[in-house]
């Protein structure tokens, strides 16, 4: 637009409904840091928008005509990079998190027209708009695999199992697991439960887009069951999931001023009074500080704490809050950080006896 300020974020709005178009263009209008530069009504013109105007932020749609969501940002991140949120609803979450391994940044539902719902829409495109983004080339496609093999109990009071993993991640999250759990092989003997802040709804779906590319089983957690070795637990974005002293998965009530959904300190800390020596806590990519007190109380506990390094992180936030918090024994690039996991599972108490980590 003539005459806006050059500080202002730049967005493209891609949408084929002219009704949520409409409702999100006003939504960014209303807001001075932003400026709408352009609107798309079908997934080849954001292709071609996005390369003329290259905007500081795309909020992309899934189901668009001439070209989806998924192949306007195949496109765009494989030639002219932008930062993309793709604004979708839920019971699409499976295709959304398909996005995100394309190239999207993050994923959010389509907002709702209260104060508070435009507010947080609004503040997660700001977020999304200064992620750093690269020419996106390399697409998990792995095919899903059954696990064939018994399932044993992850119990507190056994030494037969080896560690249990705890992963706390944010934006970026849902790229990080997907590199991660596609690397772990079949036989991999430890439970991994995961603590990803996602949008309400979604959990379901991005343990379904994370199962096609893991080849261990990956659900959505449940109260009251126990651990398996071998099974990646999904916390559900409506509570905290924690494992109680018993060994099962437990869940906390959220309340109206928690920040962070589901809480990563709420689940690490949990590992370390149920497991200590051998919980093992990673820590990801992620806006904010969440899980740098959980990974303090894994460390003294005596368990073993990784974090992402910055290189490999889209966004250096609650793995550098940990880091700065003391509470980390191994700073691990993404890529190396499954090797750390299986080195553990074969030798717990590897790091133990080199001190250096």
């Amino acid at each position: 637009m003539p005459g806006a300020s050059s500080d202002r974020i730049r967005v493209l709005v891609a949408e084929d409904s002219p009704v949520t178009r409409a409702m999100l263009v006003s939504m960014f209008e209303s807001d001075p840091t932003f400026e709408v530069v352009a609107e798309a009504r079908d997934g080849r013109e954001a292709v071609d928008m996005a390369r003329t105007l290259r905007p500081d932020l795309l909020t992309l749609d899934l189901e668009m005509p001439v070209l989806t969501g998924i192949e306007a940002i195949e496109q765009i991140m494989s030639s002219n990079p932008v930062p993309i949120l793709v604004v979708s609803g839920f019971a699409n979450a499976q295709n959304a998190y398909a996005a995100i391994s394309r190239g999207a940044v993050d994923v959010i539902d389509k907002p709702g027209t209260s104060e508070s719902e435009i507010e947080a829409f609004l503040e997660k495109a700001r977020m999304v708009s200064s992620v750093p983004v690269i020419t996106h080339v390399n697409v998990l496609r792995l095919s899903a695999r059954i696990v064939d093999s018994p399932l044993m109990p992850a119990s507190p009071g056994s030494s037969t199992i080896g560690p249990v993993f705890a992963i706390a991640s944010s934006t970026g999250g849902p790229q990080a697991l997907a590199r991660i759990l596609g690397q772990l092989p079949i036989t991999f003997s430890s439970p991994i439960l995961i603590a990803q802040h996602i949008a309400p709804g979604f959990a379901a779906g991005m343990a379904k887009w994370l199962a096609t590319v893991s080849r261990l089983p990956v659900k959505l957690a449940e109260g009251g069951e126990a651990l398996s070795a071998g099974v990646v637990y999904m916390s559900p974005s409506e509570a905290h999931m924690t494992v109680a002293a018993s060994g099962k998965i437990a869940f906390k009530v959220l309340k109206d001023t928690d920040i962070y959904r589901p809480s990563c300190d709420a689940l690490l800390e949990s590992v370390a009074s149920t497991y200590g020596s051998r919980g093992v806590g990673i820590i990801l990519t992620g806006m904010g500080h969440d899980g740098a007190s959980g990974m303090e109380a894994l460390k003294a506990a005596g368990g073993m704490t990784i974090a992402q390094d910055e290189a490999s992180s889209v966004v250096f936030g609650m793995n550098q809050a940990a880091i700065a918090r003391g509470s980390i024994r191994k700073v691990v690039a993404l890529a190396d950080i499954s090797l750390e996991m299986m080195r553990l599972v074969e030798d717990p108490s590897a790091y133990v006896k080199n001190p250096a980590l």
